[in-house]
């Protein structure tokens, strides 16, 4: 079955960027690395030529998983969606029960989440955990921290800032 990758117009033209730098900038770069590594003869002590070799894996590597992200990826406007029970771009205000501490997380795709920004992936155990529910739901939730108990107090939709300008 396939895996299908929500995200926003962000998320996506971020990746469709990084694939144009990488394919038309870095890889062929890298190119011209390994020729002029193999003017230098000897291959096995070759250093430049065995870290060009090794780049131009990687990024062939990475160019393989973004199209495959690309190529799965349902491009979302959290705007049009509802959020009266949270969903993909909603923004829930959740309060630890016991310390009373409130946090603020934006449910985002895979590609876009920036957890010291509150964007946390919905793929995430926080996220999967918050999906569906509803302000004034309580639930566990097993953390790094450990397990805490969570109520929701609020479900919204808010335009989402992914990077400062």
């Amino acid at each position: 079955m396939q895996q299908v990758e929500p995200m926003t117009i962000f998320g996506y033209e971020k990746l469709q960027a990084e694939v144009r730098d990488l394919r038309d900038v870095k890889r062929p770069q890298v190119v011209k690395d390994i020729e002029t590594a193999l003017e230098h003869g000897d291959l096995k002590e070759n250093a430049e030529y065995h870290a060009a070799k090794e780049m131009q894996k990687n990024i062939d590597n990475r160019l393989a998983e973004l199209s495959n992200i690309l190529g799965n990826s349902q491009i979302v406007d959290p705007s049009e969606l509802e959020h009266a029970k949270v969903s993909f771009g909603s923004t829930v205000v959740v309060e630890d029960v016991d310390s009373e501490e409130e946090m603020t997380y934006t449910i985002v795709g895979g590609c876009e989440s920036n957890p010291e920004r509150g964007l946390i992936s919905f793929g995430s155990p926080l996220a999967k955990q918050l999906l569906g529910k509803e302000e004034g739901d309580e639930f566990k939730v097993r953390l790094p921290g450990g397990e805490k108990e969570l109520e929701i107090i609020e479900v919204r939709y808010q335009e989402i800032v992914f990077e400062s300008h």
